[in-house]
């Protein structure tokens, strides 16, 4: 058993809240039980996955995507209110770290997707280097590195193939970050992969010859989030489970 606070508190440093400018708050965004045994880690705090939580007794949950985002007008009505009526009548704390949780050099969702393609980051790139880059022990086919990646998220990826070159380098940032594709290119990645891709991305791989992957928001981001609260249990001596809530995004 651990307080609420000090779990907060130590993860807060651990993924170093305060080196990011995010879209949303990091840390504790809903307030439950003052003492935690139970910790369940999930990629977002969608109702079902609350629902899931809370009939597996958790005294908090730790996510990726929690509840609150930079613009929202701060109604707690519809789906919102929902989610957080049943954090607080269950007093379940909801802890949410987005691209700390990223950017993590060991437990975040980079670092973890780029072990699950048996890639280790050796430099990074783009906007607060949340894009990692590294090399595959042997240059290899573009459809062996895709052939793997599939197999290790269990769904197939759209793939813009460029040039035909053997991968040397491989770019990757998890989830939304198709944006991040210029910064790869710029890196020297002869592949980018990231969850999802922009009708902008087709035309810079068929122009610069460098291959662009896309294999889910939801399913490149399933990795950190487990990682880091199994971290945290085990410092804590907590319970932990991992609830994954499907999401063909």
């Amino acid at each position: 058993m651990a307080s609420r606070d000090e779990i907060e508190s130590y993860t807060n440093t651990l993924l170093e809240v305060g080196r990011f400018r995010d879209y949303g708050p990091n840390g504790l965004q809903v307030e439950g039980k003052a003492e935690v045994r139970r910790l369940v880690s999930g990629v977002t705090a969608s109702r079902a996955f609350i629902e899931a939580a809370i009939a597996d007794q958790a005294d908090a949950v730790l996510v990726h995507h929690g509840l609150f985002w930079r613009g929202h007008d701060g109604r707690i009505t519809g789906w919102l209110k929902q989610r957080v009526e049943l954090l607080l009548a269950h007093r379940v704390s909801l802890f949410a770290y987005h691209l700390p949780l990223d950017a993590h050099p060991e437990l975040g969702n980079n670092a973890r997707f780029g072990a699950r393609l048996a890639l280790e980051a050796d430099a990074r790139f783009g906007e607060q280097d949340l894009g990692f880059i590294g090399s595959p022990q042997e240059p290899q086919a573009l459809a062996v590195l895709v052939e793997r990646l599939q197999q290790q998220l269990g769904r197939g990826a759209t793939v813009v193939p460029g040039d035909g070159r053997p991968i040397r380098r491989v770019g990757w940032c998890t989830g939304g970050a198709q944006g991040y594709f210029e910064a790869a290119i710029a890196a020297g990645a002869d592949v980018y992969i990231t969850g999802e891709i922009s009708e902008p991305q087709a035309h810079y791989a068929r122009e610069t010859g460098v291959a662009f992957v896309a294999c889910g928001h939801h399913a490149s981001e399933r990795f950190g989030a487990p990682a880091v609260a199994a971290h945290v249990a085990a410092k804590f001596g907590l319970a932990h489970r991992f609830i994954d809530i499907d999401n063909p995004a």
